[in-house]
């Protein structure tokens, strides 16, 4: 489905979070930037934990030999789905603010999967694209050009 005008789209992955309105219409999409912002990605594994994971012996007649019982947390991983998730958060206060009547959402495969599961269902009735890639490090033209090519609808072809 084209996007169509005043549509909002959200350019997202673990990092960023981009707000765009479309000011064109179905036919020529034209983004602006509407909001934006960045999580503080100083951090790395090693300054967040504490502690090395949980160990339990190894069974049989060699059972002096210790070994990771669960994997260890990814920290990273962790605060990325966070900010995921503080997305989900602000698309669930704009919709209950009526700020949108349709939401495109460009995102890569994991934090789409996140996203997704946190999505309130009024902002899920409100998607009428979703794309599956990384895109929040590029320019505007090249997010338009990616969701025209989305969600350019197969032409019929002449006889």
């Amino acid at each position: 489905m084209p996007i169509p005008n005043n549509a909002l789209v959200l350019v997202l992955d673990g990092r960023k979070m981009l707000f765009f309105r479309n000011q064109g219409d179905e036919n020529q999409i034209d983004l602006r930037t509407e909001a934006h912002d960045e999580r503080d990605d100083a951090h790395h594994d090693r300054d967040l934990k504490t502690d090395a994971p949980g160990t339990a012996a190894a069974g049989g007649a060699r059972g002096d030999t210790h070994r990771p019982a669960m994997e260890e947390t990814n920290f990273k991983q962790q605060e990325e789905d966070n900010w995921v998730k503080e997305a989900a958060d602000e698309l669930r206060k704009r919709v209950l603010r009526n700020d949108f009547e349709h939401l495109c959402i460009v995102a890569p495969p994991k934090a789409l999967g996140v996203l997704r599961k946190e999505l309130h269902k009024e902002v899920e009735r409100r998607v009428v694209c979703t794309v599956n890639k990384e895109m929040s490090g590029r320019p505007i033209p090249d997010i338009e050009a990616l969701i025209i090519s989305e969600t350019k609808t197969a032409e019929p072809s002449e006889v």
